[in-house]
């Protein structure tokens, strides 16, 4: 049966190399096609697409950040050196910021906070027993004078409302906060550059202007857009310069830059095609698919030139070529393909998006490369030169690797690999799930928007925001004080938490108004326990306003939603995980406690990171497992053995634990941004390994011998492989030195060690493996009559015949 397909395979074959012009100009006319696509190719970050929208915490963000607010909030602090806050110049100079930060485009203005903000009103009792408000500062009004400042100052502080969350308790910073409006298409990069003109036209002397949260944060990326192009280029120019000094040869410099090109423009023209975007963060992922497109051009080529030298027939030589990788490659690639394609199966849109154009990406190679570069060796003129060239660095290669060549060696090898493995798998545990330090990893400790939020967290509660959302099944069920004694319960056993810098809800409000109309008097302070009461105090509160929607920050129009905030100085994982740990407790204790009162979570920057963690930790336990065991299968399956099958996912097995280990020593965590780069890194480890045991397989076909088979393989296709990987990890090594964005340098170097992991378990591991256990896959293998190699039946063992002793 396999050898029926195989030989069926191999017509097919014939009829490739039948009509090579033919096939070419096809795949040229798909090329034009997409290539006609690239100017459609946008370069954003779509939030939404971050967020693993079937998760409970993003449907309540969803439901509720038209109202209370989501996790695209832009917080800016004026902080002054000298004295306070309260002084004209300093005053003025937070108006105008407030001013500005309220125009910034996409900012919802009914969700702008600040001292000097018209929703942030003082509100006081006349002595007719009216309730009215004003603007703590009023920019209408002429310069205030030392006593005014000082009431100012006064009133500021006896408003829990605003010292403390929006005026730091030294009174030296003052906070502006704004909701962006999540439903609309965030212009991300004109809103930073506006941001950005602000503070450097409201900079002076003695005073700091800080910046953070998540668009700011998205701004930033943006910022580095033309970097991350030049740094595109210099890698282009470094792999072509490796190209010339390898190859020396006119087609092992052009073909694989045309290989990488014409899987480029397919990969990138699907992504126009379907309407998808491209992130800044994940640039990486396409490149390293691109450059993984050259990598099968080079072996390609490489094997060209050896065959050339041994038939001195370029025909001859791309058949060979060919026959010898098209097989070997395109299960590679499959694999490749497949292992990527398992991102869709991920809780964020952003991976599943990925997940498709990459994975066709990575598929289309077998077109524009493997089927490509040998049929152009097929119909391009014989190169003059056809000597193999044998340099110092094929013999480097040889004498590091060739230690498998013996059985004592092969054993080394095994035995040391299985240490590192026990102790990486041990380091692999503490690789965290979600952020592992403060701030953003993306950027770098010293960059402006970590010193801006360490600036920030410093003098305020904090500026991460955690919503829990109380929600009664009755309209007006907030009225009822047992509704808001049970929010308050919530609030104190979320207040155990040392992290928590302060909360927000409504029984607070309704305690502040209550001791407001009672002339301030303290022992007012506590929720009535009439609702009428209740309701009453909210509707003082509403009226006391000029503004419409007072209340909309703390209620819904129906009231039976409330929004309870927490503050956070970071989204670590540790603080996430406390942090809803806590809340799932206080959840548990209001139980049926209060008929018709249910307390959901969650929203805000820690909600959502929260469910961001919870989508990385299910995409990290799914997708690396499931990529192995595909990978087994489909290997399993095109050599017919479980053993090629087990020897594939070895050196896959090893660099990723060696990998997480990694991880786990540099503090790197596991987010949305990690997980592809793993999985995509993990599929490389194949394409080495795959290739390395097919020369193995050849050459054992041809010499019989295993040691011989094993040392020549490594010799020749070994010698590409190193070179491939050496071309890749130079390319990855100038996001290392070049990019100013810390992830990216990050990732760079995740990808460098992936690469190295995956070259040595291919070099070492796959041939010791094969000279200890002597797979039959590899050791019984034989050329059909269309050079194909098969492996020979196993012959049944005689039966055994019972020899009658003489009496």
């Amino acid at each position: 049966m396999r050898h029926r397909f195989t030989h069926a395979v191999h017509q097919l074959e014939n009829v490739a190399f039948r009509f090579p012009r033919a096939i070419l100009t096809a795949i040229l006319l798909v090329t034009v096609f997409f290539a006609f696509k690239l100017p459609g190719v946008q370069v954003y970050t779509a939030f939404e697409d971050l967020l693993p929208q079937n998760h409970s915490f993003i449907k309540l963000h969803n439901e509720i950040r038209g109202s209370f607010g989501g996790a695209n909030q832009i917080v800016v602090a004026l902080e002054v050196d000298e004295g306070d806050i309260f002084t004209n110049e300093t005053l003025s100079r937070l108006h105008r910021l407030t001013q500005a930060v309220d125009n910034l485009p996409g900012v919802n203005h009914n969700q702008v906070a600040s001292l000097a903000h018209r929703t942030v009103r003082k509100i006081w009792l006349t002595e007719s027993g009216e309730m009215i408000s004003r603007l703590y500062y009023d920019p209408t009004q002429p310069k205030l004078t030392t006593e005014e400042l000082e009431t100012l100052r006064k009133d500021v502080m006896s408003n829990p409302r605003v010292y403390g969350l929006l005026v730091s308790p030294d009174l030296k910073s003052a906070m502006i906060k704004a909701q962006l409006n999540e439903a609309g298409n965030i212009d991300y990069g004109k809103t930073f550059a506006e941001l950005q003109a602000v503070r450097a036209g409201e900079a002076a002397d003695g005073v700091r202007i800080h910046a953070t949260g998540n668009p700011v944060l998205i701004g930033w990326v943006y910022t580095y857009l033309p970097q991350i192009i030049q740094i595109f280029l210099y890698t282009l120019a470094l792999m072509v310069a490796l190209l010339v000094i390898y190859f020396r040869r006119l087609y092992g410099v052009l073909l694989p830059l045309l290989g990488i090109t014409l899987s480029s423009i397919w990969g990138l023209g699907f992504i126009s095609l379907m309407g998808w975007n491209l992130d800044p963060l994940n640039l990486v992922i396409p490149f390293l698919i691109a450059a993984r497109a050259m990598s099968h051009s080079i072996q390609l080529v490489e094997r060209y030139y050896f065959e050339l030298g041994h038939t001195n027939d370029s025909r001859q030589a791309a058949r060979n070529a060919f026959d010898d990788l098209f097989r070997p490659g395109s299960l590679a690639i499959v694999v490749d393909a497949v292992g990527i394609l398992v991102l869709t199966l991920g809780a964020a849109p952003i991976n599943t998006k990925m997940g498709y154009y990459a994975g066709f990406w990575a598929f289309s190679v077998i077109f524009t490369v493997l089927l490509v570069v040998p049929l152009l060796l097929l119909v391009l003129p014989q190169p003059r030169v056809t000597a193999v060239r044998e340099g110092g660095l094929r013999r480097v290669v040889v004498a590091l690797f060739g230690v498998v060549g013996s059985r004592r060696g092969s054993i080394a090898v095994l035995v040391g690999a299985a240490l590192l493995v026990l102790a990486g798998g041990w380091l692999s545990l503490g690789v965290q799930i979600g952020e592992a330090e403060p701030g953003s990893p993306l950027l770098y400790p010293q960059h402006d928007y970590n010193v801006s939020s360490r600036a920030i967290n410093e003098r305020f509660p904090g500026s991460e925001e955690l919503y829990i959302v109380a929600r009664t099944a009755e309209k007006g069920g907030l009225k009822n004080p047992e509704v808001l004694r049970a929010i308050e319960s919530f609030q104190n056993t979320m207040l155990q938490d040392p992290n928590v810098g302060g909360t927000k809800a409504l029984p607070g409000l309704i305690r502040s108004v209550n001791g407001l109309i009672h002339n301030t008097d303290p022992r007012w302070n506590q929720i009535p326990s009439d609702p009428n009461e209740i309701g009453g105090l909210m509707f003082t509160f509403m009226a006391a306003s000029p503004i419409p929607g007072a209340l909309n920050e703390y209620t819904n129009t129906d009231e039976n939603l409330a929004n309870v905030v927490f503050f956070y100085k970071d989204h670590q994982a540790q603080t996430i995980d406390r942090a809803i740990g806590l809340a799932r407790e206080g959840v548990a204790a209001l139980a049926d406690k209060v008929p018709g009162l249910s307390i959901e979570l969650a929203g805000g920057a820690v909600g959502v990171n929260a469910a961001i963690n919870d989508a990385v930790r299910h995409d990290n336990f799914l997708i690396v497992p499931l990529v192995l065991a595909l990978s087994f299968a489909f290997v399993w399956a095109f050599y017919g053995s479980l053993h090629a099958g087990w020897l594939m996912v070895l050196p896959m097995i090893f660099a990723t634990v060696m990998t997480y280990a990694y991880m786990s020593v540099q503090r790197i965590g596991m987010n949305v941004n990690t997980v592809p780069v793993i999985a995509v890194g993990i599929g490389v480890g194949i394409d080495y390994a795959i290739y390395i045991m097919n020369r193995i397989r050849e050459e054992m076909a041809a010499l019989q011998d295993l040691r011989e088979a094993v040392l020549k393989a490594i010799a020749t296709t070994g010698f590409a492989v190193s070179f491939t990987a050496m071309t890749l990890i130079a390319g990855v090594v100038m996001w290392i030195v070049l990019s100013d964005l810390r992830f990216q340098s990050d990732a760079a170097l995740l990808l460098s060690l992936m690469l190295i992991f995956n070259v040595v378990a291919a070099m070492l591991l796959v041939p010791a493996w094969v000279m200890i256990f002597k797979p039959r896959f590899i050791t019984e293998v034989y050329l059909d009559e269309d050079q194909v190699i098969q492996v020979r039946d196993q012959k049944p063992e005689p039966p055994c015949v019972a020899v009658a002793q003489p009496a």
